[in-house]
């Protein structure tokens, strides 16, 4: 493409983004035969197709905060987890509230899931981690890393290990430096804790777990490996600018976006192993590998599909500037699903794999620009927009 072309797209896109911001609060979008609310005015959801858009199974108000970092609903067996205060479990199939919890974890917690336990930063700012069960929302689980240490934040979690990362009180109660830290899932002990790197931050932290090796991002636009046993840093790496939010590891690979390029680095010894590019001035969202492919979109809204081992492209879709493009992924059976964020023609978007070919868009019709996520059950698939939660029945 030439430089006059994606020139244009840009600014089209840039002008459109204006008019969304002005035009929020005047009138609602999406397609008229949704509903607008939840509960019993929902029709029966019928057998969808690739190509033709479901009717809800279910739709219910949530009271999600706009706070969380990726996850903000989870599915777990039969179970909905959706973020808020309460935090609420819903049964997949009926949409019939399970449990609820208030008061349970600080606003925007990640939720963490390992062997049917919910991991969450304890609400009581009292240093605590605690873990529910997913199905019945009870305490299981709890443990303190020490006084000395200031409110442990759950990041990634395995079989066997739990990991945090948490501030070092100083004389004046503040935490100029941190640790990251191994504590095991059945009794709740400290396995290993080590000092970050002085200038690193707790927040804006994304971690990811393969084998014997933990690995993360910061808001510093670093990438980290560590031994997931003993705690050791394998290797450390600055990449520059980075969305510093979703990433995979993939048989032995740590892919992100970085800006304009695609990266993948090796996790044994930090090498970069493939990139590609998006087009200039554009830059890549949030990648997802689902059954063995890279998909991913950038800002100039297209959408790509490639090889994740070697970084080549399947194929790439161009799009269109007025389809928003997603940011994170899910795919059952034979259909791609992508959620898109702040723009008013976005929602749940259904694409062929194959081909990236777009096949339909669920929006609840609220209007609201808050980001869309969702999760994917055998048959189902729930969407968090807003104040609504929503199921959506698939092939």
């Amino acid at each position: 493409m030439r430089r006059s072309d994606v020139s244009r797209r840009q600014m089209m896109k840039a002008a459109g983004a204006g008019l969304v911001l002005l035009g929020a609060g005047a009138s609602a979008c999406g397609p008229e035969d949704e509903p607008g609310a939840g509960g019993p005015d929902i029709p029966r959801p019928s057998t969808p197709t690739p190509e033709s858009k479901p009717k809800p199974s279910w739709q219910h108000a949530s009271r999600y905060d706009g706070l969380a970092w990726i996850d903000a609903v989870a599915v777990v067996g039969n179970v909905v987890l959706v973020s808020g205060d309460p935090l609420v479990a819903r049964d997949i199939t009926t949409g019939k509230e399970i449990w609820s919890r208030a008061e349970v974890t600080t606003p925007g917690a990640t939720m963490l899931v390992g062997d049917g336990t919910l991991y969450l930063k304890s609400a009581r700012y009292d240093g605590n981690i605690v873990g529910l069960d997913h199905a019945t929302g009870k305490d299981v689980w709890r443990s303190h890393m020490g006084d000395q240490y200031s409110q442990p934040r759950p990041i990634a979690v395995d079989t066997n290990r739990l990991y945090v990362v948490a501030g070092i009180l100083d004389k004046e109660f503040r935490t100029p430096e941190n640790v990251i830290a191994a504590i095991d899932t059945t009794s709740g002990k400290v396995l290993w804790r080590e000092k970050r790197d002085k200038g690193t931050e707790e927040n804006g932290i994304t971690a990811r777990v393969e084998g014997r090796r933990l690995v993360y991002t910061d808001f510093r636009e670093n990438l980290t490996v560590r031994d997931t046993v003993t705690g050791r840093q394998i290797w450390t790496k600055k990449i520059g600018r980075s969305n510093n939010r979703g990433f995979v590891v993939h048989d032995g690979l740590a892919i992100l976006a970085n800006g304009e390029r695609m990266r993948a680095f090796d996790l044994a010894d930090g090498k970069e192993r493939w990139s590609f590019r998006t087009e200039e001035f554009s830059r890549f969202n949030d990648p997802a590998v689902l059954d063995g492919v890279l998909y991913v979109s950038d800002s100039a809204h297209g959408l790509w599909a490639a090889d994740p081992a070697t970084g080549k492209a399947h194929w790439h879709d161009k799009g269109s500037l007025d389809v928003a493009a997603p940011w994170q992924f899910a795919k059952v059976g034979d259909v791609l699903y992508g959620a898109t964020e702040f723009d008013k023609n976005g929602g749940i978007h259904a694409y062929d794999p194959s081909s990236g070919k777009l096949h339909w868009t669920y929006n609840d019709g609220s209007g609201d620009l808050q980001r869309w996520y969702l999760a994917a059950g055998s048959n189902q698939l729930v969407a968090l927009h807003a104040k609504k939660v929503t199921a959506l029945p698939v092939l």
